[in-house]
């Protein structure tokens, strides 16, 4: 794609990205896999990742100021580091494994768990470090790998007792650490190039717009609406990746 050229299937792709910002600014989390799947098709896989990762990025720095005194840096900090660890693992299965294999097994294991977690179940024990830095690994490789790196993270943050302003905050912490270590990678690895930041540019001021909207409905909203939606969400993407 040399030009951009403004057809049917970038307009459906700005859609998604105005959509995909609203839950970004309502959940904390969740866009990257609203538009992981369509932009695969509008801008093929490889440039996804740069696009969703490059977006990502900018309204992670939107939201920071306003949550960040809310951030649990004692866990998230070495998650996030971890995640930075193996993020180079992903970017090697990005462009030598079949990716679509990976991602159907996810999404059953995303499945199981958010059927779990929709009964109500909770941990209120301790976030062991062991278990903390394991989430940290799996989402560094998808992250990287499929853009979709978001799942474990959501699912751990969930199943704890925390209220949603701090899983809220917790989610953009942790992306303010990973996203700038991925987009380093990545252009390390010639995998960013300057097409991906012209789609990128082109998708950003409908999401941001999104992520803007979506923060001010999370101030009217309660514990039980967040949790709901975050979770209702995430059984949709696993159900969408299992049946493309």
């Amino acid at each position: 794609m040399s030009e951009i050229a403004i057809n049917p299937s970038l307009i459906v792709a700005i859609c998604v990205a105005a959509v995909a910002g609203f839950m970004r600014g309502f959940i904390g989390v969740g866009s990257g896999m609203l538009m992981a799947p369509v932009f695969a098709i509008v801008f093929g896989p490889v440039n996804t990742v740069g696009i969703v990762v490059l977006m990502e990025l900018v309204v992670t720095a939107q939201l920071l100021p306003s949550v960040h005194r809310l951030i649990e840096w004692r866990f998230i900090f070495p998650m996030s580091l971890v995640a930075a660890v193996f993020m180079p693992v992903g970017s090697w299965i990005l462009t030598t494994v079949d990716t679509d294999l990976m991602a159907r097994g996810i999404a059953m294991i995303v499945l199981i768990f958010v059927l779990l977690l929709m009964t109500e179940w909770r941990y209120n024990g301790p976030r062991r470090l062991v278990i903390t830095l394991t989430v940290g690994a799996m989402s560094g490789v998808l992250i990287a790998a499929t853009s979709l790196g978001n799942p474990p993270v959501i699912l751990y943050l969930l199943a704890g007792s925390d209220n949603a302003a701090t899983n809220r905050a917790n989610f953009t912490g942790y992306f303010a650490i990973t996203l700038v270590t991925l987009v380093c990678l990545m252009t390390a690895r010639n995998l960013v190039g300057w097409e991906t930041v012209k789609q990128a540019f082109i998708l950003l001021p409908l999401f941001a717009f999104g992520v803007w909207i979506g923060a001010r409905f999370f101030e009217k909203s309660s514990d039980r609406l967040y949790r709901k939606v975050a979770l209702w969400l995430l059984f949709g993407v696993a159900v969408f990746g299992l049946l493309r």
